[in-house]
């Protein structure tokens, strides 16, 4: 099945930046794309107008959304293979249940309704936190980077498997730039520098195993692929935030667990979403 990626639009300035994106990643992966528009809202708040032109009040609003996202789509890809979906659904649940068919899904990181103290909108934290596939979240503003950056990818642990692996050596292959794996290690707390044969032992020890946990995750990368491996001091939240700053994508893995509700989200994917400096691509691995 040739899976498309799907993109949810509602009108505003953040998920057009996605239609973009999405359109984009479409393209490069000769995939379609699929513009999806979900909301109860419009149901009651167009009434009148539904009435006046003989529509559903929920495709009011939603289809004249639909038509320029579709081209804001075709702007820079015209043959994209391409469909559209007004729902009548709570828009993260819409994206949710529309991810387990798609190979990827892309979200701005937030919507027309956001509230301006939220790091990151609570429809876009509920996708990446739920979706059945691959979610990538624009984070950093507008993009306005010429060539492409590096794809970081975020070694944290048992929530980055395979698929997150995989998922950020395509990106890295797809889009020509190398593929740099970052892992944080931490100086144990009892450690000291204050006699001479202690200085760096333990801390020694914990840079050796976060090198040999880069060295584990990648050992499946096709050797063709510009690869590059980096340890870093400090909490990896704060690490990986750091390595946005001049990245193109960040990804990370996130765990789903089987029968699990809520927000199925590390700490380090969760706090990426809302601080990094680049988009951040959230991938399930399942247990």
């Amino acid at each position: 099945m040739d899976l498309p990626v799907l993109v949810g639009v509602d009108g505003s300035e953040e998920s057009l930046r996605a239609v973009d994106r999405a359109a984009e990643e479409a393209a490069l992966r000769g995939a379609p794309l699929r513009l999806v528009y979900a909301s109860l809202w419009e149901r009651y708040e167009g009434s009148l107008i539904a009435q006046e032109v003989g529509k559903p009040a929920e495709e009011v609003m939603g289809q004249d959304i639909m038509d320029a996202a579709e081209r804001r789509a075709r702007q820079h890809h015209p043959d994209l293979r391409l469909t559209t979906s007004v729902l009548a659904d709570e828009p993260s649940f819409g994206l949710v249940n529309e991810s387990s068919t798609a190979r990827l899904v892309v979200v701005g990181c937030r919507g027309r309704n956001a509230v301006t103290e939220l790091l990151l909108g609570s429809v876009s934290l509920s996708v990446a936190a739920r979706a059945h596939c691959p979610v990538i979240v624009l984070r950093g503003g507008p993009e306005r980077r010429t060539t492409p950056g590096r794809v970081v990818l975020g070694v944290a642990g048992k929530d980055t498997g395979p698929a997150a692996v995989r998922f950020a050596a395509e990106e890295a292959a797809l889009r020509g730039v190398p593929l740099e794996a970052v892992r944080a290690w931490r100086r144990p707390a009892h450690s000291t520098t204050g006699h001479p044969l202690l200085a760096g032992g333990p801390a020694q020890a914990q840079e050796q195993e976060a090198a040999e946990a880069l060295e584990e995750a990648l050992r499946d990368v096709p050797e063709g692929l510009e690869q590059h491996r980096r340890t870093a001091e400090g909490h990896a939240r704060d690490v990986l935030v750091d390595a946005s700053r001049d990245a193109g994508l960040l990804v990370v893995g996130a765990r789903r667990r089987t029968g699990r509700f809520g927000l199925q989200l590390g700490r380090v994917a969760h706090g990426v979403l809302h601080h990094a400096a680049c988009p951040v691509a959230v991938v399930p691995e399942t247990d």
